[in-house]
């Protein structure tokens, strides 16, 4: 079995890795690690002309990433693959879960609100609705 966590700089990424680390323990499953780079249209606007600013933004987030979750799927003991791809990061990390036909994906919940996930998009809700597998939204600890 393979599990897909989602993976970004945020605290309730962390969160997430750890919640899909100890399942994989548990399922002896291989955990895949996925960031999914994406630059918002309005960063795009900023640093257009500037190619050599988009990949340092990029490289920049990426190691912003693994630098906050890397010592929690390090300590995890899971069999852990990380993985960098790029695009809208609810449907890429739904089409990479369908790849490598995932049983399991774990996204965490950043806590907006309704207006909020309204008004900016829920990476989760979106996840959950595109999904051909399971998946578990992580709160908290």
């Amino acid at each position: 079995m393979i599990i897909v966590v989602g993976v970004d700089d945020s605290t309730r990424s962390a969160i997430a890795a750890r919640k899909a680390s100890r399942l994989a323990v548990l399922l002896d499953a291989d955990l895949h690690a996925v960031h999914v780079g994406h630059i918002p249209a309005a960063m795009l606007a900023v640093l257009a002309g500037i190619p050599e600013g988009m990949t340092e933004f990029a490289e920049s987030q990426s190691q912003s990433v693994w630098d906050q979750v890397g010592p929690v799927l390090d300590a995890g003991g899971a069999r852990v693959t990380r993985v960098e791809i790029d695009g809208y990061p609810p449907d890429a990390l739904v089409a990479y879960a369908a790849q490598v036909e995932a049983g399991l994906i774990v996204v965490g919940s950043r806590g907006r609100g309704d207006l909020a996930s309204l008004m900016l998009g829920s990476t989760s809700h979106r996840v959950v609705n595109q999904a051909t597998c399971d998946v578990l939204i992580a709160k908290g600890d």
